[in-house]
């Protein structure tokens, strides 16, 4: 299940395309559709078979009087569906009568022109509201959670937590019609690929018996259950938790589902005890250009460079970790351990990781990050961030592509820019940065 990521980007980019903010409403980052066990050279390449070719994006203006040009590549689709297994009944009972839904098609082409920084995303995913919800789910959830925490090997709060900001605690899991929504993205050029492979993996699923096509229901993207499962996640990594012979991540009862999502971080490689992140202080003297992804240390080798917790302590030595500034030098910092990682690979934008950290860590009891974020800032927008890789890449600072997103390439070539130029090469791309480019 990483998440469709070329990289990693930096949370205040990509926190842009998370839903607006209440807490009835999923905080997943969008545009990250998850994909097992593939690693993606960017949002928007995919592997599955390879379909027939896809009509242009102006090809979509599909007409009233019948979704003409959708139920021709509906046709076409049965065909390479049925040479993969799935059975005519099981297509008969899916497919039929379904339509094109333009809305669908608008909601993923509004998604990459929002930007919101990390600390309006915590804001809403760390809420006191959300919070004492999750307090609450998690005491009326305990016995389960227990022995998910005890089968599994992952702590029962970053469960919850998972569950808390895919879906407000099961009370948000979408209502858009799974096989209508992931047949429209499909037939959609922009990522045909992906989404005709998580077609056929959702059409696999009713055919296994799993769930009806009527209750396959769930985020306009394909995400499916309390934990917002894609399909091919979904074949898998879901698991039969509650013993009655199916695969249940959909009704109102959350077992199968938070089993399934405490599954898939144990098989990738989850390490109880260990913590995702710890706040810290850097000292005065500190080396911006060490605070890479890339490069890990010891927190005893970091302490003797003069990092320590925000409480003034030395970190435990829970294994390697890295430095993370999610808001470049003025903002929080983070001694981030493999377990960060793990949760990565259900969703990799960086603010979605911290989210899910910081409130599970909040469910224990501990406090608030105790820094403060560069709240005057403004983030670049979409537009900006391919400017800004377009300038550096001109001023010999290359950024490997001119894509508006904000991944490894770009922040290493924001720090080269930075280091030529006696900045603080923290790698965060400002407004300020991009004017002096300009």
């Amino acid at each position: 299940m990483r998440i469709c990521v070329g990289g990693v980007m930096t949370a205040a980019l990509w926190a842009s395309i998370v839903q607006a903010d209440t807490t009835n409403n999923s905080l997943r980052p969008q545009v990250r559709p998850m994909l097992d066990n593939i690693q993606l050279a960017s949002a928007d390449v995919t592997v599955s078979v390879r379909p027939m070719p896809r009509p242009s994006a102006e090809v979509h203006r599909v007409s009233a009087g019948g979704n003409a040009r959708f139920q021709a590549w509906l046709g076409a689709f049965r065909e390479r569906a049925a040479e993969q297994g799935l059975s005519h009944t099981t297509l008969d009972r899916a497919l039929t009568g379904i339509s094109y839904d333009k809305d669908i098609i608008k909601r993923d082409r509004n998604q990459a022109e929002f930007s919101k920084p990390i600390w309006e995303y915590l804001d809403s995913a760390v809420s006191d509201t959300r919070i004492s919800n999750g307090r609450a789910a998690l005491e009326r959830n305990r016995q389960t959670l227990e022995r998910i925490e005890t089968e599994y090997g992952v702590e029962k709060e970053v469960v919850t937590a998972i569950w808390g900001l895919e879906t407000s605690f099961g009370t948000y899991r979408g209502g858009n019609q799974t096989i209508r929504s992931l047949a429209t993205l499909a037939f959609d050029a922009r990522r045909a690929q992906f989404f005709e492979t998580q077609l056929v993996a959702a059409l696999q699923i009713i055919q296994a018996g799993d769930v009806s096509t009527g209750n396959m229901i769930g985020s306009w993207a394909g995400a499916m259950g309390h934990t917002q499962f894609m399909p091919t996640s979904y074949l898998e990594h879901a698991v039969d938790f509650d013993g009655d012979g199916r695969r249940d991540i959909w009704s109102d009862d959350p077992t199968d589902a938070l089993a399934s999502a405490a599954a898939y971080l144990a098989r990738h490689g989850w390490t109880k005890g260990q913590p995702w992140g710890v706040e810290i202080r850097l000292p005065e003297e500190f080396d911006y250009a060490t605070a890479r992804r890339d490069h890990t240390l010891m927190p005893s080798e970091w302490r003797a460079r003069g990092v320590r917790s925000i409480d003034g302590r030395a970190v435990p030595d829970h294994g390697k970790a890295a430095i993370l500034l999610p808001a470049g030098g003025k903002g929080v910092a983070l001694m981030i351990f493999d377990n960060f990682k793990v949760i990565e690979r259900y969703n990799g934008a960086d603010a979605y990781v911290i989210g899910i950290g910081h409130l599970s860590d909040r469910l224990t009891g501990k406090p608030s990050f105790q820094a403060g974020w560069p709240r005057s800032d403004r983030v670049l927008s979409f537009t900006e961030r391919k400017e800004l890789q377009q300038r550096l890449t001109q001023a010999g600072f290359d950024t490997q592509g001119i894509d508006g997103r904000t991944g490894p390439n770009t922040i290493e070539a924001v720090r080269a820019y930075q280091l030529a130029r006696g900045f603080v090469p923290d790698g965060y791309p400002t407004l300020n940065l991009l004017e002096g480019l300009r």
